[in-house]
């Protein structure tokens, strides 16, 4: 069985000192690909995770600005960003989007960094990966106005209404480590009305580490633990949702070099109301 970890920060200082013994243990555990997020610390710097996949063949990377560091864009960061897209291991954006929790930047600011990047990401023809939190309306009608395209809605943990507008917008949804929660019972739901073909699987490590180790540095191989809970759920075995899952990710997070950038139409996709 193979899977892949489809989100998590490997360029994290929690990862410094014994990195290769992480991907040793993902490597063991079936884990053989992981997109690895490149917002790291914000601008100026944004090429940590392609810094990583040119170190390691299973990773591949993103690139773009959380919505903590908005804030510190300034009209360079869209240049640079431009740039390092145009690394053949870059394969989506991200991640991008609201975060009215912590508001680390000005909403008004979150808003104006996303919208600049989803008009970046249309252009560069590059799929989107999505954080969304405690801002759910705002991020669905900006991207009603400015999204036409694919991506994955990171980290889903919205209930069985959410995930179905975000499937009427043809995004996947990403689940990762909360689904094993026992509070979880509203992620559970949505995960068994996700399509098939729109299933993916992820860590965020080293964050939100799933049952049984919550509570402890996330790592790619512990995704194995969420992988057989969503098998569960679903009523499937855990061979099939890691069949599933890495299928998926191939077809949406296909390599640029495999894929050239094209200019691409994207069409208008009902909300369902």
């Amino acid at each position: 069985m193979t899977v892949t970890d489809s989100h998590c920060h490997l360029d994290h200082e929690k990862f410094a000192a014994d990195l290769d013994s992480v991907m040793a243990r993902a490597s063991d555990a079936g884990v053989n690909r992981m997109l690895c997020i490149g917002t790291g610390d914000g601008p100026p710097e944004l090429d940590r995770a392609i810094r990583l996949a040119e170190r390691y063949p299973v990773i591949v990377a993103t690139v773009g600005v959380h919505p903590h560091e908005a804030a510190k864009v300034t009209p360079e960061t869209y240049v640079d960003l431009r740039r390092l897209a145009d690394h053949p291991k870059v394969v989506a954006f991200g991640e991008i989007g609201l975060d009215y929790h912590y508001d680390f930047s000005p909403r008004d600011v979150q808003r104006t960094v996303f919208i600049a990047q989803l008009k970046l990401a249309r252009e560069l023809a590059l799929p989107i990966t999505l954080h969304i939190r405690e801002a759910w309306d705002d991020t669905m009608s900006i991207l009603a106005d400015h999204w036409f395209g694919p991506g994955i809605v990171h980290c889903f943990t919205g209930d069985a209404a959410q995930a179905t507008q975000a499937l009427a917008r043809g995004f996947h949804l990403a689940y990762g480590g909360v689904l094993t929660f026992r509070t979880a019972e509203a992620v559970r739901e949505a995960a068994q009305i996700t399509p098939d073909n729109r299933l993916l699987i992820e860590t965020d490590a080293p964050f939100l580490a799933p049952i049984p180790y919550r509570g402890k540095r996330n790592e790619p191989a512990m995704m194995i633990e969420t992988l057989k809970k969503l098998a569960e759920v679903r009523g499937v075995a855990p061979e099939r949702i890691a069949e599933l899952t890495t299928a998926n990710f191939d077809r949406l997070c296909r390599s640029p070099r495999c894929a050239p950038r094209n200019p691409v139409r994207y069409t208008r996709v009902s909300d369902g109301n």
